[in-house]
């Protein structure tokens, strides 16, 4: 019998550590070859002698596990980098079919203390750096359609986040390049759909390195011998269910996912409609309608869907 994604190549980046190394061998678990992207650089480790980068010491579990993997040391919000990597994966495997986007880091402030770099650099990283990746792998399946290929095959599964949906407060930066996340991945469901590509989203919650202050005091760690309810093992097996021929039919969503939990997110809905009695509206009108309106709401509610924080298993 076949694996899902045996005959498929993907990549995932940030993969060397947390959830993207958790993605990373869910997928080559699954059948797919897989080029492992991380920041990271070679080092040193405490007794001086030299070290791997943590992307070629996935890319070894991998290999280890009878799998095809590649190693890419780069940063992926570099437009000519991204260009590299999906390069990479078409010169080692022939073609792309899976993108994975995972790379990203914190730099939490309140909105009020934030510097100018501190917003930028996160920005920078997250939707820079997804929006780089997405664009030269659907150059890539572009192409090979224009090119008369049958059946091209294509995932995209980019990273949000809760903080977007309940928009926390400590991370203006975070939550705005999550939420436009989003955006790229609607948008791109349906420029890329009529090419046989899909684009969606989950917002995970896994303890990582890079989330361990997030997450501290919000979730215990589970016990000896049972799995951390914020591990990334929760998160990978949904990536590789929407890497895979079954979610073909999966296309422009988000969902929510953490602790042995998939959470659907549904899109906006419209609550209240007004209309003006004369030709525009006027100031005074808009205060009768709206403000009554919002007067009747519970005290505090905004667009910010502060219950997906809830969520959880059962």
């Amino acid at each position: 019998m076949s694996l899902p994604l045996e005959g498929l190549s993907a990549i995932v980046t940030g993969a060397g550590r947390g959830l993207g190394r958790a993605e990373a061998l869910e997928l080559a678990r699954l059948g797919a070859a897989i080029v492992v992207n991380d920041y990271g650089r070679p080092g040193r480790d405490g007794s001086g002698e030299a070290s791997a980068a943590p992307a070629e010491g996935v890319v070894a579990e991998i290999r280890a596990a009878g799998g095809r993997a590649v190693a890419h040391l780069g940063d992926v919000a570099d437009f000519e980098t991204a260009r590299g990597l999906v390069d990479l994966a078409v010169s080692e495997f022939g073609k792309l079919d899976v993108l994975v986007n995972n790379a990203g880091i914190l730099r939490d402030r309140m909105v009020f203390s934030m510097s100018e770099e501190e917003w930028d650099s996160v920005i920078r990283v997250h939707l820079k750096g997804h929006f780089n990746t997405t664009h030269f792998a659907a150059v890539h399946w572009r192409g090979r359609a224009k090119a008369g290929e049958s059946g091209v095959y294509g995932r995209i599964v980019n990273t949000s986040s809760e903080a977007f949906l309940a928009g926390s407060a400590g991370q203006p930066n975070y939550a705005a390049a999550k939420g436009g996340i989003v955006g790229l991945t609607t948008s791109t469901a349906l420029a890329l759909a009529k090419y046989g590509v899909t684009a969606n989203a989950i917002c995970p919650r896994a303890r990582t390195r890079m989330t361990q202050d997030v997450f501290a005091g919000f979730a215990e760690p589970a016990t000896e011998g049972e799995l951390d309810p914020l591990s990334p093992e929760h998160v990978a097996p949904l990536v590789g269910y929407l890497a895979s021929p079954a979610a073909g039919g999966v296309n422009g969503q988000l969902l929510v996912v953490h602790g042995g939990m998939v959470a659907i997110v549904d899109r906006p809905r419209v609550s209240a409609k007004f209309d003006t009695a004369k030709e525009a509206f006027t100031y005074e009108e808009l205060d009768g309608l709206l403000t009554p309106h919002y007067a009747s709401l519970p005290p505090g509610e905004t667009f910010a869907a502060a219950e997906v924080l809830a969520l959880k298993r059962g």
